[in-house]
């Protein structure tokens, strides 16, 4: 079964398609939209040892010239260095303004492909294939790009629309566990923020912390609703001026606990969930939504087998001093995204400094 699912920009409309086993049919997908002959894909070692022949042959079929560069797996390659060495192999291969940056890979993979056509000849023409389950729901869908700063994630980036989204479920066959339940981190956030059907079928499950644990039917309908709530969300605010702000549920603090533990103790979605039990204390406290419903959010990241807790050694004073440098800070004041309900949240200035040592002291 295909699904299309249109991402409705002024400017810059794509469609995300999924389409299981689609993977070798790629190149097909890719004619109509008019691209350049050439092609760079951009993946790491792993992913595109496993699918790289796959795709480099189907656009091969549809008569792209293919090129490849392969950047080291990890977060703590997400760095300027490693975008030097794209933009050489795009020079040294000749890529023009009409050419392609094609991602392979997660969100790594994606972000940094993304910022690098965003920046290469000022702008070129760029795809995303995203193998991960996060990458999928999240990190491929809505043009945001970039790399990591030592002082913090994603401080350095450009909005920047793919062409398309091209998602094959069939690849997460070969995806690790920890990566999975790292994914399954957005998909509980687009529960909370955007939609709360979404959330009771996942309650519904026994266990979600791996492949295995969901047939295809529920898959296809966690990557559809997902990204049907990114595209929505998007589609109303391109650039995050105000509502695109609550996709960073649970980010607040999982960006510091990221950038605290050095990108390597805890992965993205890991970090995500931490931050949204922190968020869900918060709204309690605040009498913002009730402990019942925190309580079922809290159990549905420990079904997905998500940590809840702030990893060891991290001192309050060390997160609270990082949020101060986040992207979300405006005017001075930190902004949370916190619940009011399941399938609703809001974009807050409020939440004191103190407030959040007691949450997280609790």
């Amino acid at each position: 079964m295909e699904t299309k699912i249109p991402v409705k920009l002024p400017e810059n409309a794509y469609e995300i398609i999924i389409k299981p086993h689609g993977l070798a049919n790629l190149g097909e997908y890719l004619t109509p939209l008019k691209l350049g002959k050439k092609i760079l894909v951009v993946s790491n070692p792993e992913i595109f040892n496993l699918y790289g022949e796959t795709v480099v042959n189907s656009l091969k079929n549809s008569n792209f010239d293919v090129f490849i560069h392969l950047i080291p797996a990890g977060e703590q390659f997400k760095n300027l260095a490693q975008i030097e060495k794209v933009y050489d192999t795009a020079f040294n291969h000749r890529l023009e303004r009409s050419s392609t940056l094609l991602a392979l890979g997660g969100g790594v993979i994606g972000d940094m492909t993304g910022f690098a056509a965003a920046t290469w000849l000022r702008g070129i023409n760029f795809i995303q294939v995203p193998t991960s389950l996060l990458a999928m729901v999240d990190a491929s869908v809505g043009g945001k790009t970039g790399v990591n700063h030592p002082s913090g994630k994603n401080l350095i980036g450009a909005f920047y629309q793919p062409k398309l989204v091209f998602i094959d479920p069939e690849v997460l066959k070969t995806l690790p566990e920890r990566e999975f339940r790292a994914g399954m981190a957005e998909v509980i956030k687009y529960g909370i923020i955007w939609d709360d059907n979404l959330f009771a079928q996942l309650e519904q499950c026994d266990r979600l912390s791996s492949f295995s644990d969901i047939d295809s039917e529920l898959l296809q309908t966690i990557l559809t609703r997902s990204c049907q709530a990114k595209a929505d969300v998007v589609g109303q605010d391109e650039k995050e001026s105000g509502l695109r702000a609550i996709l960073n549920y649970g980010h607040t603090v999982g960006h510091a606990v990221e950038s605290l533990t050095g990108y390597s103790l805890v992965n993205h979605g890991e970090a995500v969930g931490i931050g949204m039990e922190v968020a869900g204390a918060i709204a309690i406290a605040m009498n913002l939504w009730t402990k019942e419903e925190g309580d079922r959010q809290n159990q549905l990241i420990i079904k997905t087998g998500l940590p809840t807790a702030i990893p060891e050694g991290i001192k309050s004073e060390e997160i609270i001093n990082l949020l101060s440098a986040d992207k979300k800070v405006k005017d001075g004041q930190i902004r949370f995204i916190l619940p009011t309900k399941i399938g609703k949240v809001i974009i807050t200035s409020e939440v004191t400094n103190d407030l959040i040592k007691q949450v997280l002291s609790n």
